[in-house]
């Protein structure tokens, strides 16, 4: 069977010079502005829970539900845009900023609509240094255009949108670690409750979204919540972007009906598998999604057939591992990224993974006895629930998971 990819954002990345603002006018861009602009906020926000769209970040959170918790208190609120995708494997996001920059301005445009918010921030990664002259070129062609400041369209609604390069911490991928360097402090997580929807950037209710679920809702405007929730399946509506990559011939940035194409059915549109190599495993969503071995792959790439399998979809990062390197080094690499990008709050995240990074390359380089692998799973125990955030947890999840589903091979596989 031929497979055959459902364009509905990547749609708007096919033509050259699909970055300029006349090329996205041509393809219907705004269009679902002005429609939004004749809605009442409360009614988009129906729209988009009507949609079923989850949160396509990661945690998978319903959009609509997110942007509801938002108070009608008649204070300033502010929209957040997470462009940072510093999760290993994962370049979905890159591909809409550095070719439909107007898809995600529009939907900014919408969602600040939405929530009632007046200011916006696109918190970039840093080292996106392409995508940031093509958003801030975008920007003012929109500002020019009459889409960004004061009275949009003729309307009452005035909007400005800022473009902010963060750091380059993988931790500022958290929601709250991110409004904290948006702020200009460090980047560390906060306590929550309370949520940023009551008490966000600057104390403000605030919603914080991924580039591609705000790039999802001018397609969700302008086609109708029902539309769209035909697409997928009951709990994971719409289209996914996925990005492949690893242990395959021909790396992709593709975008599916979610629930119409297994994991095993990803590989082979990247081309298979490279030549000379078995398949050891694919990670689904990004490094801190455990893997999937060999006989678990030919589920739907959907959230909920993910998560029986004790994994996630996560951002849609397709990371495929063949048996060319050592199973210890993939993960000694994996857990001493997180180890690296520890923000160092908690001591079980700050110490905990280093120790496991040195145990792990004692491993890899032919040094390591089965009791390492006990050591290792009982700092699993020492981090799991015990971390102010979700970096040390999902650390080690997949860590627990690779020594459940490997166990000995660990030592010897390479």
């Amino acid at each position: 069977m031929e497979l055959v990819e459902k364009r509905l954002i990547l749609s708007y990345t096919d033509d050259e010079g699909s970055i300029t603002i006349e090329n996205y006018i041509k393809k219907g861009g705004y269009k679902a502005l002005r429609k939004a602009l004749e809605m009442r906020p409360e009614e988009i926000i129906e729209e988009v829970k009507k949609s079923g769209l989850r949160g396509r970040g990661g945690a998978g959170f319903p959009t609509g539900q997110k942007w509801s918790f938002v108070p009608n208190d008649g204070n300033e609120h502010y929209l957040v845009i997470n462009a940072d995708e510093g999760e290993p494997g994962t370049f979905k996001d890159r591909e809409i900023l550095e070719k439909a920059p107007h898809l995600l301005i529009e939907g900014a445009i919408i969602s600040a609509y939405a929530i009632k918010a007046n200011e916006g921030f696109i918190y970039l990664r840093a080292e996106y240094m392409d995508a940031f002259k093509i958003l801030k070129d975008a920007i003012i062609e929109a500002y020019n255009n009459s889409l960004l400041g004061k009275n949009i369209l003729g309307s009452n609604f005035s909007f400005d949108l800022h473009l902010y390069p963060g750091a380059g911490a993988y931790i500022c991928g958290e929601e709250t670690a991110l409004l904290n360097s948006l702020e200009g402090k460090r980047g560390i997580p906060r306590l929550k409750p309370p949520f940023p929807a009551i008490k966000g950037l600057y104390g403000k209710p605030t919603v914080v979204n991924n580039v591609e679920t705000i790039a999802n809702i001018p397609i969700i405007i302008n086609n109708g919540g029902d539309w769209y929730k035909k697409l997928g399946t009951e709990k994971s509506t719409g289209t996914k972007i996925f990005t492949i990559s690893g242990a395959v011939k021909e790396p992709k940035v593709c975008e599916f009906e979610l629930g119409k194409i297994t994991f095993r059915q990803l590989i082979e549109y990247a081309g298979g598998i490279r030549e000379g190599s078995k398949l050891v495993g694919v990670i689904p969503g990004g490094l801190s999604a455990p893997i999937l071995i060999n006989d678990e792959i030919d589920i739907p790439a959907t959230y909920e057939d993910c998560s029986l399998k004790n994994t996630m979809l996560g951002s849609g990062a397709v990371i495929v591992i063949d048996d060319k390197i050592p199973l210890a080094k993939i993960i000694r690499r994996s857990i001493q990224f997180f180890a690296f990008e520890s923000c160092g709050w908690c001591t079980p995240c700050r110490d905990g993974l280093p120790w496991a990074t040195r145990i792990l390359r004692k491993i890899e380089v032919g040094n390591g006895r089965r009791e390492d692998l006990d050591t290792l799973y009982e700092i699993c125990n020492y981090i799991k629930g015990k971390t102010f955030c979700a970096l040390g947890e999902g650390a080690q999840w997949i860590l627990r998971v690779y020594i459940e589903k490997f166990g000995e091979k660990i030592l010897t596989q390479g």
